[in-house]
């Protein structure tokens, strides 16, 4: 189990951004833009620049969203290889079985 500090930075992360999402996507496209001026470039630069860090998508950490674990996740369910496991086994993961030959 993952610290509640670390889970919960993590979900501040998610929030914030959640919310500048759509002010980055701009100022993005204005920087990689053929149309727009060097200065423009530099002005959308800039502010991206004052942004939050924790904003940019990239901060965002993969967890499992049983455990918290930061390590080892299977993106399509969401769960750490650990839990995955247990839980496929148990049958409580729809159309997921051990595979034998």
């Amino acid at each position: 189990m993952a610290k509640k500090s670390s889970i919960e930075k993590n979900e501040r992360r998610k929030k914030l951004t959640a919310r500048f999402a759509a002010k980055r996507k701009t100022l993005r496209a204005v920087m990689q833009s053929t149309t727009a001026t060097a200065e423009q470039k530099q002005a959308a630069q800039s502010a991206l620049q004052k942004l939050p860090r924790n904003s940019a998508k990239d901060r965002v950490r993969h967890r499992c969203s049983m455990t918290g674990r930061s390590r080892g996740n299977l993106r399509e369910f969401g769960l750490s290889r650990m839990v995955f496991r247990e839980m496929a086994l148990s049958g409580l993961i729809p159309g997921v079985r051990k595979a034998s030959w």
